[in-house]
């Protein structure tokens, strides 16, 4: 697997050594990150998953010291380095140096990783439910996408995977149901779609806001609102969005087996339309 990533002026390959023991990102925290994807000659919203890596650095007390234009630029740069039909992983990274429980702004340090990673086949995945919540906006920095977030997610991802699954639903602390453990969450029912409203609980991405516009855009009717756990066993159809596989159907939930449907056939195809036909494409 080919990696690249640049820090501090320059390109490396591999898996560059960047933290050090005492950093505080490494021992307390103070870390944050975006994750765009290039696949098939395109690298569809790469700018929004730039700007929201910069919003994020704030959301954690960071300082944005590479700005999302320039974010953008060297992610182009870098996507030019590899094969043009290359399935690439996207990731800028903003971190702290100094400070101890409250990260040091001018500290802040950033890299620009890309590495090769293919696309998921649409084949689908089993999911259950977690024990394990989203936690509330005032319990964790939900507004940015942290590192330290992340743990909790693999926390019901195992939990899951313990049982035979391949994915967690977690709910957030009023009991609604908020997302997968690693990517937002829709159900269709009677020929309408619908998907939990953000609530600061869980990141409201980049991939499920586009996937909204699209389906809307088409006359599909899209509901977000509070989704009630008892509602997935019911679902004609349960799917998820997300940057790593896009668009990705749920073929099994707890115990009910069930097949790509037609909302997510059709999802999926008008991103895949949206990515080809839009103005980001590699050079």
């Amino acid at each position: 697997m080919k990696i690249i990533t640049w820090l501090d002026g320059d390109w490396f390959e591999g898996n560059q050594p960047m933290l050090g023991p005492l950093t505080q990102a490494t021992w307390l925290g103070g870390v944050v990150f975006d994750g765009a994807r290039a696949f098939e000659g395109v690298a569809p919203d790469l700018d929004r998953h730039c700007e929201r890596a910069v919003r994020s650095c704030h959301a954690l007390g960071l300082k944005p010291v590479v700005p999302a234009g320039r974010i953008f630029e060297l992610s182009r740069e870098g996507i030019a380095r590899f094969p043009g039909d290359a399935a690439l992983y996207i990731r800028p990274l903003f971190w702290a140096e100094e400070g101890l429980l409250v990260p040091k702004p001018d500290s802040t340090r950033f890299a620009l990783t890309i590495f090769e990673a293919p696309m998921p086949e649409p084949t689908g995945f089993s999911a259950a439910l977690s024990t394990y919540r989203r936690p509330a906006p005032d319990m964790a920095p939900t507004d940015a996408k942290a590192t330290c977030l992340y743990p909790q997610a693999g926390r019901a991802a195992r939990e899951t995977e313990a049982r035979g699954f391949d994915n967690a639903v977690m709910l957030d602390p009023d009991g609604h149901v908020a997302e997968f453990a690693s990517s937002n969450i829709f159900i269709a029912t009677d020929g309408a779609v619908h998907t939990p409203v953000p609530n600061g609980t869980f990141l409201n991405g980049i991939t499920r806001q586009r996937v909204i516009g699209l389906l809307r855009d088409a006359r599909v009717e899209v509901y977000e609102r509070s989704v009630a756990p008892e509602e997935l066993p019911e679902a004609d159809e349960i799917f998820s969005t997300g940057n790593y596989g896009k668009v990705t159907p749920v073929t099994r939930y707890e115990t009910r087996e069930l097949q790509p449907g037609p909302m997510f056939r059709l999802a999926r195809e008008l991103y895949w339309d949206f990515a080809h036909g839009g103005t980001h494409r590699q050079r």
